[in-house]
């Protein structure tokens, strides 16, 4: 990542958390970082790529944070304490921006960013249970992807809470009562068969969406084209096709009128499949 990126990456993080993603320009982003449009599309090719970037640096941000109590000669529970400290922290430094992407939903809208979402949490996943299993030993090997999920669950239910008023939250204090609860849970659990196995999960992993290679729109509106034209009476759906086209390229595409024009094609079972992918891509249902 380049300088000139990181300060677009700042720019941008900035505007949208004070304007919306969807109210934002790409204008607005290239003088807030001093730079013309033109130079904007140098570095990015959409304001969805920039989204992209900003979710990447942040999780970086989460990462580097962790890093710096890895090689600390502390005992695993303190250092994983400050890792979810630290953690904490991080989230909270990004809470405005956070807040804009849960109101406009914007994830659901793009798939690479679905998929990055998804990395990044099973790489999470993975490190709690390595921490958990550092803390409590080898005996809770078998249970550790179901405590994982539930410090991932009780990660969660505060965090919507320090988005509302961090300022009523000790950081540190919170993650002692959170790892209070979980020795609990551990010293319980162990008593009892684990209701998620690596198997099970393996499972679930495999016939994910997330892990399939992201859709490319315009590759789905071509074969969409290609279909049309070997049709009969194919003027009303070449129609359809040109304003879908025409919208799906624009800087912020209208939803509404894209599931219009996609409800044009049901019916015809040879476009169906490339009609799923776009209403896949945008989260639409018809």
């Amino acid at each position: 990542m380049t300088e000139k990126e990181k300060v677009i990456i700042k720019s941008g993080m900035k505007l949208f958390a004070q304007k919306g993603f969807s109210s934002t320009s790409i204008q607005e982003i290239a003088t807030e970082s001093n730079i013309s449009k033109g130079a904007f599309y140098l570095h990015f090719k959409s304001k969805d790529e920039l989204l992209l970037s900003i979710l990447e640096y942040i999780f970086e941000t989460i990462e580097a944070s962790r890093l710096v109590f890895e090689n600390q000669d502390i005992s695993p529970r303190e250092k994983f304490i400050k890792q979810i400290t630290a953690f904490f922290k991080t989230f909270i430094g990004h809470k405005e921006f956070m807040i804009m992407l849960a109101k406009e939903q914007a994830i659901p809208r793009n798939e690479n960013i679905k998929k990055l979402f998804f990395k990044k949490r099973f790489e999470s996943h993975l490190l709690y249970r390595k921490g958990l299993v550092s803390i409590y030993g080898q005996k809770v090997e078998p249970f550790s992807i179901d405590l994982a999920l539930i410090l991932e669950g009780l990660f969660q239910s505060y965090v919507g809470l320090l988005i509302l008023e961090p300022a009523e939250f000790e950081l540190e204090k919170l993650s002692h009562f959170l790892m209070k609860r979980m020795d609990s849970i551990a010293k319980e659990m162990t008593n009892e068969e684990p209701f998620l196995t690596e198997q099970k999960l393996g499972k679930i992993i495999k016939n994910s969406t997330l892990f399939s290679e992201p859709t490319d729109i315009h590759t789905s509106v071509q074969n969409l084209r290609n279909e049309i034209n070997q049709m009969e009476n194919r003027e009303p759906l070449e129609i359809s096709l040109d304003v879908l086209e025409e919208e799906i390229n624009k800087q912020n595409p209208r939803l509404p009128v894209i599931k219009g024009m996609l409800s044009n094609f049901k019916g015809i079972s040879t476009l169906e499949k490339y009609m799923k992918e776009i209403i896949a891509f945008y989260g639409l249902e018809i």
